[in-house]
């Protein structure tokens, strides 16, 4: 841990490990705990009652709310107390009672999250899942194991995403929703249990997207989803169409790389 600034930055009723590493300008609250082996970037606040677990790494700027618990190990009864890691990027923001759990002993064994993201109170992100940048997980929104989250996308709250899903890049999760396969970029889903609803067209023009891209990615959607070709037709028709585009290609190659299956 850095000497400088100690005195008053980290409040005398925080417990921190020595071997845990702080940038010497972080703020710590009282009551914080802080284990070894975690290293915390410059700019970074620590609130009261928090608490980050060993082998996290915190990027810069990233702000973590009371009863946070950050990097602990994961909910999984094959995990075998090995040494896996989590590792968040700048510019987060955890809020209360959120759990982020390290890697388990399948896949990478790392949990990684990158910047600029905001998790609500009591969402949960489990063992070895990826998030990317700028995400938003409200109230209660959880995540199983294994899960891929891209850059922009919104979890509603009280959603559930299962094992091995992936959330594609700008598209939206209604509250209440269960998700069990693949939700595309750009797309809405909702429901009990997750069905496609058509594209994220709010969130697309908060994000700028031009008139264009609109409007190109609402005719593959009418290709992909609502015409009568089998799947793979619906793919060469809407790359044949539109394959120049790069949110289209994204689109195509998301679904092309699909696992589990694509939400309908």
């Amino acid at each position: 841990m850095s000497d400088e600034g100690n005195s008053t930055q980290i409040h005398p009723m925080a417990i921190i490990h020595p071997g845990a590493e702080l940038a010497v300008d972080v703020v710590v609250g009282p009551y914080a705990v802080i284990d070894e082996e975690v290293k915390i970037g410059k700019g970074c606040r620590i609130h009261a009652h928090a608490h980050i677990a060993s082998y996290t790494t915190i990027g810069k700027g990233c702000e973590i709310y009371s009863y946070a618990s950050v990097g602990t190990p994961p909910q999984d009864l094959k995990f075998d107390g090995r040494r896996t890691e989590t590792i968040i990027g700048d510019n987060n923001i955890i809020r209360e009672f959120v759990t982020v759990n390290r890697g388990s002993v399948d896949g990478d064994e790392v949990t990684s999250i990158g910047g600029n993201n905001l998790f609500m109170a009591y969402s949960h992100v489990a063992h070895d899942s990826i998030i990317g940048n700028h995400v938003v997980m409200a109230n209660a929104a959880t995540l199983a194991g294994h899960v891929t989250v891209q850059d922009h996308s919104t979890l509603g709250g009280l959603s559930a995403v299962h094992q091995f899903v992936r959330i594609g890049t700008h598209s939206y999760i209604g509250g209440k929703t269960g998700v069990t396969k693949d939700v595309p970029p750009y797309m809405l889903v909702s429901g009990h249990r997750a069905k496609l609803y058509g594209l994220n067209t709010i969130g697309l023009k908060r994000k700028n997207f031009p008139r264009t891209v609109l409007k190109i990615l609402k005719q593959c959607y009418r290709i992909l989803f609502l015409s009568e070709r089998t799947l793979k037709e619906a793919l060469e028709a809407a790359e044949s169409q539109f394959g120049d585009v790069e949110e289209v290609r994204i689109l195509v190659d998301f679904i092309r790389g699909s696992q589990r299956g694509i939400t309908r």
